[in-house]
């Protein structure tokens, strides 16, 4: 489900009232913990924080217009989804998230390849979200992105 907001303040304001204190809560952990050159903006229907095309030209390479994605953060119809694909291009990080994760308290992660969905806002583990956020600057991203998804030119 993707929002036709243009900005993420009125993504924020439109949002239900029982998911609005924790997507607040969590794009404040985001922003204050991610590392500098990221940028907030809307991305697929969803807040994006992304490389903008000044630090990476290139955008990204499913469409070269788009600026390279990082995370993204949504209040999908049954569960707030937050998308990191550090996590999906590292195993390191994949393994760190989920190891952490457990510690947590909190019920099964449920999870795809850089897709957790939380159906309880009880169940969000906001500062452990805070550390991810935290754990690959821009200038590491790329690298793996590029690492990861990039073909080779031959």
């Amino acid at each position: 489900m993707q929002s036709k907001e243009t900005t993420v303040e009125a993504y924020m304001a439109q949002l239900p009232d029982e998911r609005k204190a924790a997507m607040e809560q969590l794009r404040a952990l985001i922003t204050h913990h991610l590392p500098a050159g990221f940028q907030e903006e809307m991305s697929y229907g969803m807040i994006g924080y992304v490389v903008p095309h000044s630090l990476y030209p290139q955008g990204y390479h499913c469409n070269a217009k788009l600026p390279l994605p990082f995370m993204n953060l949504a209040s999908q119809k049954n569960f707030i989804a937050l998308y990191h694909m550090g996590m999906y291009a590292d195993q390191s990080i994949m393994d760190w998230f989920t190891t952490e994760y457990t510690k947590t308290g909190s019920s099964k992660l449920d999870m795809g390849k850089s897709c957790m969905r939380f159906k309880k806002m009880a169940d969000i583990p906001f500062e452990l979200i805070g550390k991810l956020a935290s754990k690959m600057s821009v200038e590491q991203w790329i690298s793996c992105y590029e690492n990861a998804f990039v073909k080779s030119k031959k």
